[in-house]
């Protein structure tokens, strides 16, 4: 039977790993993973991670299973940074630790499903690569709107607007929370409130993909959408990651918040995500869980953590300030990234520009022209330049 299967590509971004570590270029560049990097092109440890990490290794008494929801402690120490220290909806929230942010969208995209067999979901292009496959593979229907016209390096709101509003009740609206993956271009907060207007006056449940949440301003501030949005809409899934604002990539550790019209219904959609959850995977890892639980819970280890947390954001906009400093390169204007926020930012560059950047100039990035901005430092960066200027020319 399993001779019919075919071969898949690989991932395009995952497979530059391995390119770049074979390049001997001492100026190569690694723009292509999504993961931080400090000004020698590491991606540390936290400190506050180690300590944390050193009082679970000496205090675990047993490694059985949680439930199914995962670690309760872990979930309410996460909650107040999505929802504030004193959220007036306790009673009408939902949380279920999971496998990483993607486990986070994944049992989203099925409770979407188990709610509304005919439920389709828009997402804006471009968009994080496997938001699509992942949806599609749940059983959503794929329905899109041009969140972002790459050459013209903008927003394209009224796009968005128009697309939005032939939404059906109970379909679901990707949003990202902040520092939007591949662009680095978020709504503003007018432009925020008049999608979260809408999307209630249709009827549609938003999904608020909260990955970078400290690494565009700040841990308060990089919410402030996605808490609008819950003052405006009754019923919201936010799927969230801790894979970069703590550091923990391959712990996997995420959690899924799904807020409910009241306590009633949200009886029954946490007996339903902990049966989707059990079919899945049945339980989640712990350790990534138990480490983010001792940093929030530990005066002394939070205040670390946000220290650190503040000098990774600081770095990021550092370079992406020096980038925009020069200005325009050829059909690029690199001063539009400066407006912009987080790790990424989409460059209007052809396939074809990207790969002669990569085989001519050991510049690595996606396909698609993303680039992750801590891969840069303030003595790279001007090879970065000069390599866009010779890719760009006629």
């Amino acid at each position: 039977m399993l001779e019919v299967l075919k071969e898949l590509p690989s991932d395009s971004v995952l497979g530059l790993i391995k390119l770049f570590a074979a390049d001997p270029n001492p100026q190569k560049i690694d723009l292509g993973v999504g993961v931080y990097k400090d000004d020698h092109g590491k991606t540390p440890v936290m400190a506050a991670v180690k300590l944390a990490e050193a009082r679970i290794l000496e205090a675990e008494s047993s490694k059985t299973y949680y439930g199914s929801d995962g670690n309760s402690a872990f979930l309410d120490a996460v909650a107040p940074l999505v929802f504030g220290e004193a959220s007036p909806m306790s009673g009408r929230v939902v949380g279920c630790q999971t496998v990483g942010g993607t486990g986070a969208l994944q049992l989203a995209a099925k409770l979407a499903v188990t709610c509304n067999h005919q439920a389709a979901i828009w997402v804006g292009t471009p968009t994080w690569p496997n938001h699509l496959p992942l949806f599609s593979a749940a059983g959503l229907e794929i329905k899109t709107y041009e969140y972002y016209d790459a050459e013209h390096q903008k927003i394209n709101f009224d796009g968005m607007i128009k697309a939005l509003q032939s939404g059906r009740a109970g379909d679901v609206v990707l949003l990202h929370a902040c520092c939007h993956n591949p662009t680095g271009a978020d709504l503003n907060i007018d432009q925020w409130a008049e999608v979260a207007d809408l999307i209630a006056a249709k009827g549609m449940l938003p999904l608020i993909d909260s990955a970078y949440i400290g690494l565009g301003h700040n841990l308060e501030q990089d919410v402030k959408a996605l808490q609008l949005v819950l003052s405006r809409v009754p019923e919201t899934m936010i799927a969230f990651s801790c894979s970069k604002n703590f550091g923990l990539y391959r712990e996997r550790i995420g959690a899924l918040f799904v807020v409910g019209k009241d306590g009633q219904s949200s009886s029954a959609i946490k007996s339903h995500i902990q049966y989707l959850a059990r079919t899945v995977y049945s339980t989640p890892p712990n350790h990534g869980a138990a480490v983010v639980t001792a940093i929030l819970t530990d005066p002394a280890f939070k205040k670390l953590w946000v220290s650190e947390l503040v000098e990774s954001t600081q770095r990021i906009n550092s370079m992406r300030q020096q980038l925009a400093s020069h200005g325009k390169v050829g059909q690029i204007d690199l001063a539009t990234l400066g407006s912009q926020k987080g790790m990424f930012a989409l460059l209007p560059l052809s396939v074809t520009q990207v790969n002669m950047l990569r085989d001519e100039l050991s510049i690595y990035m996606a396909p698609s022209g993303r680039v992750n901005l801590a891969g840069l430092n303030k003595d790279n960066i001007p090879y970065l330049v000069s390599a866009l200027a010779k890719a760009l020319v006629p």
